[in-house]
């Protein structure tokens, strides 16, 4: 090899080395320019995340949560009065629970009577009419009877003999003190005396026993008449109609009380008991009555396995007629729990049990869990807390405005 080849080799290695420099110098640069970048793109996210947390915050503090927007109702205090909502506060209560069980009201057995003649004969006449008050004594149909007459044909005939046997005995003892006839004369007209006072009251008290006095215009006139003041509930007799003694042929009943009978299951039977308050309600119109248990059967039917108990109702005005049927709900416990709210604050929104609470620019949807209830008054489980003001009669109207705002939203 000459000696110009080998500066040429030289130089080419030079040059190469010199290359590989600036290939080596130009990609470290790049990586640093890279890095530096990445860093500074990192610093802008984490400073960007910061600033969106804090509007967050911000937005969160000034009461605009998206959630509570979807809760609120605006409501006015001029909204509030017109709507003619109610306001109440949620604190411990008690609730009753209570058993409801089906009934009737039937007449007062205690003041009812079925009115017989209690002697046959023939009517004359009817004074009374269906439905009609009557009072105690007064003349409610007239019979004409062959037994009364004898009865009081027997009551004159002994009051004769009865007068016969007092001016015999007068004699006699005028007689008897002025030696003129024997003591034994005077004692027998005492006896006779004394038999005829016998058969005189025998004869009244027959005719007392089947409601007939001595005869005023008429020895066979027989006057059926009320026992008590009532209401005649039914008439099985017409003028002209042969009647016997048994027949029924009024039936009166005092309606100023009556019997809410009630039907009570075996099951039942503990809950029930005599002296105990229960409410009374009509199924056929808005009306209840508030009463105490008079009395509880203590046998089980046959057919039916139940037992009857009645509770004694005052019934002013005949408001409660018999034949209606009723509910008597019997207390069965009362229990106190620590929050409860009026039964008419839930309301449902989206199969939900919501109560609208309170707040300074109207109300706020919350639901709630429930607990016993007794129809006036709801436990509450979760969902509010005590000193909590809601929104009771009337609350369905701002359940009407979220139903409103919900559509306008969806729209």
């Amino acid at each position: 090899m000459t000696k110009k080849q080998k500066l040429t080799i030289a130089a080419i290695a030079a040059i190469t080395a010199l290359l590989a420099a600036l290939i080596m110098l130009s990609g470290s640069g790049k990586a640093t320019q890279a890095d530096a970048h990445a860093e500074s793109g990192h610093d802008h996210d984490v400073e960007k995340n910061a600033k969106d947390e804090h509007k967050e915050d911000e937005h969160k503090e000034a009461g605009h949560d998206d959630h509570d927007e979807e809760n609120a109702i605006a409501f006015s205090e001029a909204q509030l009065k017109t709507a003619g909502i109610v306001l109440d506060t949620a604190a411990p209560g008690r609730i009753r629970t209570s058993l409801q069980l089906p009934g009737e009201i039937r007449f007062n057995q205690d003041r009812t009577a079925h009115v017989v003649p209690k002697v046959n004969g023939v009517v004359e006449s009817v004074s009374a009419n269906l439905g009609q008050q009557v009072k105690k004594g007064q003349v409610l149909a007239v019979v004409s009877s062959s037994t009364v007459s004898e009865q009081r044909s027997e009551l004159l005939s002994a009051q004769q003999r009865l007068a016969l046997a007092q001016s015999t005995h007068a004699r006699e003892k005028t007689l008897w003190q002025e030696k003129i006839s024997a003591e034994q004369d005077y004692l027998q007209a005492g006896q006779a005396l004394k038999e005829a006072e016998i058969a005189v009251r025998n004869a009244q008290q027959k005719l007392a026993a089947i409601g007939a006095g001595s005869a005023l215009s008429g020895l066979n006139r027989y006057e059926i008449r009320a026992p008590f003041d009532g209401i005649v509930v039914e008439k099985h007799l017409a003028l002209g109609e042969a009647v016997k003694e048994d027949a029924n042929v009024f039936t009166i009943s005092d309606l100023s009380s009556v019997w809410a009978e009630i039907t009570v299951a075996a099951r039942d039977m503990n809950a029930v008991r005599v002296g105990e308050n229960v409410t009374v309600n009509a199924t056929a119109f808005a009306s209840s009555a508030v009463g105490k248990i008079a009395y509880v059967g203590a046998l089980l039917g046959e057919q039916t396995r139940t037992a009857k108990a009645h509770v004694v109702l005052p019934n002013p005005g005949n408001a409660w007629r018999p034949g209606l049927f009723v509910n008597i709900d019997v207390l069965a416990q009362e229990t106190d729990v620590p929050l409860a709210i009026a039964a008419d604050a839930v309301q449902s929104v989206e199969q939900k049990n919501v109560v609208f609470v309170r707040t300074p620019g109207g109300f706020n949807k919350q639901e709630v869990t429930l607990g016993r209830n007794d129809g006036k008054r709801v436990e509450i489980l979760k969902g509010l807390k005590s000193g909590d003001v809601y929104a009771t009669a009337g609350s369905f109207v701002i359940k009407a405005e979220l139903g409103k705002g919900s559509a306008e939203h969806a729209h």
